[in-house]
């Protein structure tokens, strides 16, 4: 697998300016496959105003003729390699080491960027307080930081849409067993929704957000 390159740093957009975001509980967008950083970024009104968000762009520009940006590979609904999975999630922790220095990290990730939320909050479970996460899973390889999470219990919401023919239904059955053993999970199945997020579910997702303001 070729390495995963770096995340543009000029591409990330910011809800506030620098001189805005001290003291202030940061929550970061990873979007989907095939999208960009503007996608998620749109969900902003619809987020608590008490946060910093951060949308960041993923690394890869899939093969033509897919338009924006993906975290990792996929050949195929089942072409998804745990290693590219865990070097997306490392390349994203790099650039958030580098510029985000908050009382309270979250992630919120869509799809592809789901999987690589849950990645990062696997890899790296003391780093973030919570996360949200929209039709996406867990990928199936252990990590070591695995058993940490499950002693932290960090809280996580998974929405995900009972029409979803995006996510294999394999993958979905591991992450039912799964994230109840390691998260404090919490979230619901939408009738009727596809691969999409309803307003339904953000009305949702603001409610697990206003939860979780402070440090």
């Amino acid at each position: 697998m070729s390495p995963i390159p770096r995340l543009d740093a000029d591409a990330v957009l910011w809800s506030v300016p620098p001189s805005e975001r001290e003291g202030r509980p940061v929550l970061v967008l990873l979007h989907g496959y095939g999208s960009e950083e503007h996608d998620l970024f749109a969900l902003v009104p619809h987020l608590p105003s008490e946060y910093v968000v951060a949308a960041v762009r993923a690394p890869l520009a899939p093969p033509f003729p897919t338009p924006g940006w993906s975290w990792f590979p996929i050949e195929g609904l089942r072409g998804r390699d745990p290693e590219g999975t865990t070097a997306a999630a490392e390349a994203f922790l790099e650039w958030l080491d580098g510029a985000v220095d908050a009382p309270t990290v979250g992630l919120l990730g869509f799809s592809q960027g789901a999987v690589v939320a849950l990645q990062a909050l696997r890899l790296r479970p003391q780093r973030f307080a919570f996360a949200v996460v929209l039709a996406g899973y867990v990928d199936a390889a252990a990590l070591p930081g695995d058993a940490e999470l499950a002693e932290r219990r960090p809280p996580v919401f998974w929405g995900r849409g009972s029409h979803d023919e995006v996510i294999p239904a394999d993958r979905v059955a591991h992450t039912v067993q799964w994230l109840p053993a390691h998260v404090d999970l919490s979230g619901r199945v939408y009738e009727g929704l596809a691969h999409s997020v309803s307003q339904q579910e953000l009305d949702d997702v603001r409610v697990f957000l206003d939860k979780r303001r402070d440090p």
